[in-house]
């Protein structure tokens, strides 16, 4: 075929492979002119937070959420035995149900599992200082955090969306895959794979997961995005630096359980205050509670 010929046939062509070559040279051109035009990605409007570790995938979400389920239902049944478990009506649990209802819509940006997860709110009859946010959505207030610290409904609102984060963001799932890892898992493998006791895993995963202490960088991912959901969902930001002031003024003598886990001090309130300017505009549009519980007390 001469030089003639075989421009003719590349122009004319439509066989398989220059029909190929084509298409990628349309699609290679299209991509450098829009190169030209393309406006500049938008930043997200919100605080900032790092990528999730894939130490995380090492265990699935549906066991974590599982065995949080199991052990969650467990403690429930333990509080009611003991007659600890605050019965629907009463003000501060028709409180703490009503504050996790504004928060929930916005946790969907964080995690599109917590579309389909069937959260749960309960209150525990307890001098202890403590609440927490189990993989799933499961959420448990105990009475003395709300009574000791005489929370406002916006601080209130903080230390339920810090604890939605540590769930949104999987730092339960992440810090155990880390620890298995470690480990070697070979029984996490083999329940992961069906080839061994899943059952007997995940009842020992659930008893870790009340037990989990964090580190400080999920603390700290903890605290910037429940500042944010708080924000979003008309609490004001704030709240979350004199929160952990009530906190530091507790954990005076021995510190609560709370304290132990999270811990406090004036680097975390710094923290918190330079990603106030990130989420006030947010709480400025947001619209505002119809009804304040913490006028009531």
């Amino acid at each position: 075929m001469n030089h003639e010929l075989l421009t003719s046939h590349v122009a004319d062509c439509r066989c398989a492979l220059h029909a190929r070559r084509l298409f990628t040279g349309r699609l290679l051109g299209a991509g450098a002119t829009l190169a030209l035009v393309a406006m500049p990605v938008l930043a997200r409007e919100g605080v900032e937070v790092g990528s999730k570790s894939g130490f995380g995938q090492i265990v699935s979400a549906e066991q974590i959420e599982q065995a949080a389920q199991q052990n969650y239902q467990e403690m429930l049944q333990q509080a009611t035995s003991k007659g600890l478990l605050v019965g629907p009506g009463t003000l501060q649990l028709t409180r703490l149900r009503a504050i996790s209802q504004r928060l929930i819509p916005y946790t969907f940006e964080w995690n599109d599992r917590a579309r389909q997860w069937r959260w749960e709110v309960n209150l525990i009859n307890s001098p202890q200082i403590n609440a927490f946010c189990m993989p799933g959505g499961k959420i448990a207030f105990f009475t003395g955090i709300l009574e000791k610290l005489k929370l406002t409904d916006d601080e209130v609102a903080m230390i339920m969306g810090h604890e939605m984060a540590h769930a949104l963001r999987e730092h339960a799932r992440e810090r155990m895959g880390k620890t298995m890892a470690t480990r070697g898992a070979i029984e996490l493998g083999a329940a992961i794979f069906g080839l061994g006791d899943s059952g007997r895993y995940l009842a020992g995963m659930g008893g870790q997961l009340l037990t989990l202490r964090f580190g400080r960088e999920d603390e700290s991912e903890a605290d910037l995005v429940g500042i944010e959901l708080a924000a979003r969902a008309g609490y004001d930001p704030h709240a979350g630096v004199t929160l952990w002031q009530k906190m530091a003024t507790a954990a005076t003598g021995a510190p609560p359980q709370f304290i132990s886990t999270h811990p406090s001090g004036p680097t975390r309130i710094r923290d918190i205050e330079v990603n106030l300017p990130k989420v006030q505009p947010l709480y400025a549009r947001a619209e505002r509670p119809e009804k304040r519980f913490d006028v009531l007390r």
